[in-house]
């Protein structure tokens, strides 16, 4: 696969990702769900912790990734959907230590919203990810 990253600002490079990239050569493509703080058996975890439910989340990710025999650096796109910017934006040191780690910086969209799925938690992510 081939990425070309497009960046008529460099503004958003600063905060680990690129305004758009052009993918070439994929084999295959993974449409993951969001992926929360929830255990293996789908129950939420860390209520009123905003950076372990960001770990547990990427962590998440990861292991869905993992099951189809991919990692964070085939991601090609994030979406992330939270219940307080502000506070998650504190904590997005996180997905550099995960996904920054790899040198990839996919475009990324993040949304507040006023809930998600079930109440306690407070941060989803979601990703495309390509061979």
């Amino acid at each position: 696969m081939k990425r070309t990253a497009v960046n008529p600002w460099e503004w958003s490079l600063q905060f680990g990702y690129n305004q758009a990239e052009i993918i070439e050569g994929t084999n295959r493509q993974v449409i993951c769900a969001g992926q929360t703080s929830v255990d293996e058996a789908g129950k939420p975890q860390h209520p009123d912790n905003m950076r372990q439910q960001i770990t547990l989340a990427v962590n998440n990710l990861r292991t869905t990734l993992e099951s189809a025999n991919m990692d964070l650096s085939n991601i090609i796109k994030l979406t992330v959907y939270t219940t307080d910017v502000d506070e998650a934006m504190k904590h997005f040191d996180i997905l550099g230590m995960n996904i920054g780690t790899t040198g990839n910086k996919p475009p990324m969209s993040l949304l507040g919203v006023t809930r998600l799925a079930l109440p306690s938690l407070m941060f989803e992510i979601e990703a495309i990810a390509a061979d």
